[in-house]
């Protein structure tokens, strides 16, 4: 390090001394009496040796010139004032101040601040390219000269593309400030857009705060930009909607910003622009968590996730690793999911305890084997079947896996003495019509059954799609916009409920914090979204136009599909809680003796393979259930 940093500390020592000079000079004016230079020269090794040491211990050395910002500056003043105490007490020492004025110990600290500081200063400002600033928003006369300039300063090939960024605050300014201290970023910021008024007119990093959003197409035209990055982090998904939109009216890519609570400590940086995804339109407002109360739950806690390998369990995975439990034990029927779950978690958190088992849920050997070998204390029952067309002709697979998998997982659960149980629920288990919601609810009932029978907390957390889950409409609208289309599209007026997988894991953690046993909390999933503008923005996100480029086509509801789902029953009184987002069901009274006795007959029907009993017993369970189309 010390070779590294041999230039800059030698140019501290260079103006260490001209500063020593410069105010005995200033002082005395020039020439010096021959008796004052001789002391001048007497005590400059003194000065320079103490300042330097001075500088050396404050850690200024550690900073680097390229990003000198106002922590740099701050321990410069430090270090000059310490230095000059240090000076004077040094100097007393030595000749108790004799021809040395007073006045230079003054003049010096300045100096000093002044011949430390500015280099770094211009030194930052070079590497910024003021000069491609001012000419990025010169008028068209100058593009020679605008050419010039930067072919001179880009070594691509290539020219920069010129970038309009949408909003200036914080996010905005840092990204602006990456982009010009980058040369090689590839961008050159020549304008930003905020509707904010009182910021119309003013400058960012120099780059001019032109006007709100709405211009953005005339500004793209006037400017000749060649991107839009949307910097708005914090947006909500309808200001990110009213954003995109505006955006689609121009010929340009348009990229954007990590959602907030995925930006780590602030750090904004060109390498974390994407292009604009569907989940930056929908599920984009930021979950306020108590993370104190979730740590409590689970830190130094044994954890059993089942299903970890799935698109909800290893966000869960995810999420728990970082709260430093005692172990973590996944559990899989998967192959490829555990094996892929597991390199992600040994890789991010290499200190972690992890137990990896493939098995089933239904298998009662497996469950009590993993739950004698590691006594659980918090279990999230992740697993399940969930794919509803699929699962209309598998009754015995859904009810096997969905419903007896629960019951025999929430029973070693209540046997260990584990603390907490949460099950993982749907909004498809309110007034089911399909076979999947059905054994959904089925398993509610278990757990609400079970509640009170043991000192296990027996909670329950039901919410809507999850966008990018395995088997969801995002992908499948994905890999068709890739094939040229169409998208199909089962009804014109079919909605869902859609939440990101990490704000509905995080508000799962939440949920299963704040449970005393016996709940079934709702997560607030906002407002419906049409599946079919669903369609046409990821057909517009691709850069095609919908119905022309790509084909939306409406086939039917499928054998079980609802054309709007819920999220609560009629008799189900909803309540809110301590959290905004998390909202309490008032759920119906389950009597466990006589849930056990059709749990038994749902076994021996699996047993027999009797599919038409199960459908009955089923139908006997969820009295709700409504006629499902069978074919």
């Amino acid at each position: 390090m010390f070779y590294h940093r041999f230039p800059i500390i030698l140019h501290d020592i260079c103006m260490v001394g001209l500063a020593w000079f410069l105010a005995v000079v200033v002082r005395y004016d020039w020439p010096l009496f021959s008796d004052v230079e001789a002391t001048l020269w007497q005590a400059l090794p003194i000065v320079v040796g103490v300042q330097s040491l001075v500088l050396w211990y404050s850690g200024l050395y550690r900073g680097i010139w390229r990003f000198a910002s106002l922590p740099d500056l701050a321990i410069i003043l430090r270090a000059v004032i310490i230095g000059t105490l240090a000076i004077a007490l040094v100097l007393i020492l030595f000749n108790r101040l004799e021809l040395i004025p007073r006045s230079s110990l003054l003049f010096y600290p300045f100096l000093l601040i002044f011949l430390l500081g500015m280099p770094r200063l211009l030194y930052r400002l070079w590497h910024e390219q003021p000069f491609n600033l001012f000419l990025s928003s010169t008028p068209k006369p100058f593009g020679l000269l605008n050419h010039f300039w930067q072919s001179f300063f880009f070594t691509d090939e290539t020219e920069p593309q010129r970038v309009l960024v949408l909003g200036s605050g914080t996010s905005g300014d840092l990204l602006v400030r990456d982009m010009l201290r980058n040369n090689g970023s590839g961008y050159l910021p020549v304008g930003f857009l905020d509707d904010q008024p009182r910021l119309h007119g003013g400058k960012v990093q120099g780059v001019p705060v032109l006007s709100g959003i709405d211009d953005v197409v005339k500004t793209v035209e006037s400017l000749q930009v060649d991107v839009i990055i949307i910097a708005m982090p914090s947006a909500t998904d309808e200001q990110m909607r009213r954003i995109v939109e505006l955006c689609e009216h121009c010929t340009v890519p348009v990229r954007t910003l990590p959602k907030l609570d995925n930006i780590v400590n602030g750090q904004v940086s060109v390498q974390a622009l994407h292009d604009v995804a569907i989940d930056d339109l929908l599920g984009r407002d930021k979950v306020q968590l108590d993370w104190q109360s979730i740590k409590a739950g689970l830190t130094g806690k044994v954890v059993l996730v089942s299903g970890g390998g799935g698109s909800i369990g290893s966000e869960l995975c995810r999420q728990i690793a970082r709260l430093n439990p005692t172990a973590l034990i996944i559990f899989e029927r998967s192959e490829f999911n555990l094996y892929r779950v597991e390199m992600q978690l040994r890789q991010e958190f290499p200190k972690l305890v992890l137990h990896v088992h493939l098995g089933d849920i239904v298998d009662a050997v497996a469950v009590r084997h993993i739950f004698g070998c590691y006594h659980p204390q918090v279990i999230f029952h992740a697993a399940a079947y969930k794919h509803v067309p699929m699962l209309q002709s598998q009754a015995r697979e859904a009810a096997r896996n969905n419903v007896l998998g629960t019951q025999m997982i929430a029973e070693a659960a209540a046997v260990q003495g584990c603390q907490t149980f949460v099950l993982i629920s749907t909004d498809k288990a309110v007034n089911p019509t399909n076979i999947m919601g059905t054994t959904k609810r089925a398993a509610e009932m278990i757990c609400q059954a079970m509640n009170g029978r043991t000192n296990t907390r027996f909670i329950t957390v039901r919410f809507g799609n999850v966008l990018g889950s395995a088997g969801s409409v995002v992908p499948l609208f994905k890999k068709q916009i890739s094939n040229g289309g169409p998208v199909t599209v089962t009804h014109p007026e079919i909605s869902r409920y859609f939440m990101t997988i990490p704000e509905a894991c995080q508000l799962i953690l939440q949920a299963g914090a704040m449970g005393q046993g016996g709940e079934i909390f709702v997560l607030d999933m906002g407002k419906p979204v049409k599946i079919n503008y669903l369609a046409e923005q990821m057909i517009r996100l691709s850069g095609k136009i919908p119905d022309k480029d790509i084909k939306i086509i409406y086939t039917q509801l499928r054998p079980g599909e609802k054309l709007h789902e819920e999220l609560f029953h009629a008799d189900e009184k909803l309540d809110k809680t301590t959290h905004t987002k998390i909202l309490l069901a008032d759920h119906r009274s389950n009597h466990w003796e006589q849930l056990a006795e059709t749990l038994t007959r749902l076994t021996e029907a699996c047993d027999n393979y009797a599919e038409e009993e199960i459908k009955k017993v089923l139908k006997y369970l969820v009295p709700e259930m409504t006629e499902m189309k069978l074919d």
